[in-house]
């Protein structure tokens, strides 16, 4: 089964964005990516509507963060993304009759439930600036700066 990574991309991008004192277009951020822009495109309109970015158009356009990195968490882009599938498990459905399969699907899915609760609980007391401010310490160990190109190599 393919894993889902928009959500870990676009905590990736936001982060970037975070560090640019003005609008990225989605095509820089695509390439940031490894995707197309329209992608990049899609993805930040949802974020968008949710009031986390913000987007200019014309020369010297792109997206902006539109909130505090303290004000939004890990949950909240989950959710602005759809709330994606968060296990890539799950049960069978081949023969619903099958008491077995009932039985075993009803353990596995108290499971699967309080799995995703605790994973949900987590991502909402991260937020942006946390991750924000674990990349500058990973930075300043490094001692070093970088932009977008350079970690891309755009």
């Amino acid at each position: 089964m393919r894993r889902d990574s928009r959500l870990s991309g676009i905590l990736h991008v936001l982060l970037h964005m975070a560090e640019e004192p003005g609008p990225v277009t989605s095509e820089v951020l695509a390439a940031a990516m490894q995707t197309n822009p329209v992608v990049v495109r899609r993805i930040m309109a949802g974020l968008r509507e949710a009031g986390f970015v913000r987007s200019e158009r014309g020369h010297g356009g792109g997206w902006t963060i539109a909130r505090d990195l303290h004000e939004i968490t890990l949950r909240d882009i989950y959710v602005a993304l759809g709330s994606p599938a968060l296990l890539a498990i799950g049960n069978r459905t081949e023969s619903p009759g099958c008491l077995v399969e009932q039985a075993v699907n009803a353990a596995l899915d108290t499971g699967f439930r309080e799995a995703e609760a605790l994973l949900l609980e987590q991502f909402g007391r991260v937020t942006l600036a946390a991750l924000s401010a674990d990349f500058h310490a990973r930075l300043a160990a490094r001692g070093g700066t970088l932009t977008l190109e350079q970690a891309h190599g755009i």
